[in-house]
């Protein structure tokens, strides 16, 4: 049990800068709806803009986080050399990736109907080359085991941001959408300059015969993260071009993106879990005990979902007040959304099996799957449902997806799940939502107050049911 005690205190970190970091995020998000009204359209400006930043980052990464760190820890390989060669190659094919980009710029920007804004397009592109760069300096982190330089230069970016944010468009008034990206890359750059001493081991050069199989390992990788990134954001980038109505489309983007953001609190545990528990994994991967543990992480994992689901939807009523109230409409999604990144925290928990045997193309056909599924159902739903066809269709996508994986690897590399347990926590959980639906409380503080005890039931119950665990 110590691995599972190692893993919780980084998790704790990592979930400490991740969580923390976007729940300050959270501050830009009544800043924004409340400086750029839902009619306006700009919210829906920076919700597609950033959607295709996710997507380009994943591309320029190449899958070669995964892949660092499965070399790293294989034996016979020095992994500072691992480190140096996976830098200059994200690196390398970054910085071509901007040269191009800003050469044909105004072409770009036109396609992507902001022919009137090139410049929104080419600092996103600079920010995003320098994101993709930094993606290979924070795994070195992890893996040394830093976290707390790690919480600390993503905090700084945090902080740095909303500062910035709050002086233009609190401080002075401002309106203009274009600033937002323009704080990004100023942020963005101030940390590219911390990491100077992450960057000096690329000393060791770049081994190309390393390079090419360690391309072999991660570009299934690149299509299950090609994949994955478009589960979360192929519906703010197909929106714009599938919605019937051109002049409204921003609108009604920017009230999904905004509504979405509430349920964002899955996804930074799905994230701060993934940066513990990557390292962890492989790390553990030559322990005899190693299947028992996977299987306890997963158990674990689906606990606290749960439990931040439950409140982010006990509590929805004090919430939503993070957004402008002319973007409430959208908050009917925030349960499917939340479901849906649920699946996704599972999919990746049940994608080690893959990674750990070297057959990663397994993991580029489920995400395949998956993502056919949700780009399939948001072309065929967005026109009639707008935005909640996105959240039915992100749901479908993720569930396709985490079914695959469970089913192939049970067969493939089979992991003793405790199935009945995390089922009854998943029951108990639908049950308590259900009661809390069913059970009308008018007054605010009293529904709060009956929904706070329903919440504790559930962590009480874990608590009884996990006991042994807290008396190691």
């Amino acid at each position: 049990m110590a691995g599972l005690k190692s893993l919780a205190k980084e998790t704790a970190i990592y979930g400490m800068s991740s969580i923390v970091g976007r729940f300050l995020n959270y501050l830009l998000v009544p800043v924004y709806t409340s400086s750029l009204s839902a009619q306006s359209g700009g919210y829906g400006v920076v919700t597609n803009i950033y959607a295709w930043v996710a997507l380009i980052l994943v591309i320029l990464t190449c899958g070669m986080e995964t892949g660092f760190f499965r070399f790293a820890n294989k034996e016979g390989e020095e992994p500072q050399k691992v480190y140096s060669t996976t830098l200059l190659g994200v690196g390398g094919f970054s910085l071509s990736f901007l040269l191009l980009g800003l050469l044909f710029l105004q072409p770009i920007a036109g396609w992507l109907e902001y022919a009137d804004h090139p410049w929104y397009v080419g600092m996103m592109m600079m920010v995003v080359a320098m994101d993709a760069i930094q993606c290979i300096p924070f795994a070195y982190l992890r893996y040394q085991k830093r976290p707390l330089r790690f919480a600390a230069l993503k905090l700084l970016f945090i902080v740095l941001n909303i500062a910035l944010n709050l002086i233009y468009y609190v401080g002075m008034g401002g309106k203009e959408v274009g600033c937002a990206f323009l704080i990004n890359l100023i942020c963005t750059s101030v940390v590219m300059l911390c990491l100077i001493p992450e960057l000096r081991p690329c000393r060791y050069g770049f081994d190309r015969a390393l390079y090419r199989r360690m391309l072999n390992y991660s570009l299934p990788l690149l299509l299950l993260g090609v994949a994955g990134i478009l589960n979360q954001v192929a519906d703010k980038i197909i929106f714009p071009f599938d919605y019937p109505d051109p002049s409204q489309a921003s609108v009604e983007l920017g009230i999904y993106g905004a509504a979405s953001k509430i349920a964002m609190v899955m996804a930074m545990l799905t994230q701060a879990f993934r940066f513990a528990y990557e390292p962890f994994v492989f790390g553990k991967s030559r322990d005899k005990d190693n299947l028992q543990m996977y299987a306890q992480a997963m158990k674990f994992f689906i606990i606290f979902t749960l439990l931040a689901y439950l409140a982010v939807l006990f509590y929805l009523d004090v919430l939503k007040f993070i957004i402008g109230r002319d973007y409430w409409p959208g908050l009917r999604v925030v349960p499917i959304v939340m479901t849906a990144e649920i699946f996704m925290g599972i999919y990746f928990n049940l994608s080690f099996w893959y990674k750990l045997t070297d057959q990663t193309k397994w993991g580029a056909w489920f995400s395949l799957a998956g993502c056919f599924v949700l780009v399939l159902l948001n072309l065929l739903l967005i026109p009639r449902y707008s935005y909640m066809g996105c959240a039915w269709a992100g749901f479908a996508g993720y569930g396709t997806a985490m079914l695959l994986s469970y089913f192939i690897g049970q067969k493939k590399f089979p992991i003793p799940y405790d199935l009945r347990a995390m089922g009854g926590y998943v029951l108990l959980a639908a049950l308590l939502y259900l009661l809390s639906a069913v059970v009308e409380v008018e007054h605010l503080v009293l529904r709060l107050a009956f929904r706070s005890l329903l919440l504790l039931l559930f962590l009480g119950w874990v608590i009884y049911k996990e006991r042994f665990i807290f008396k190691r």
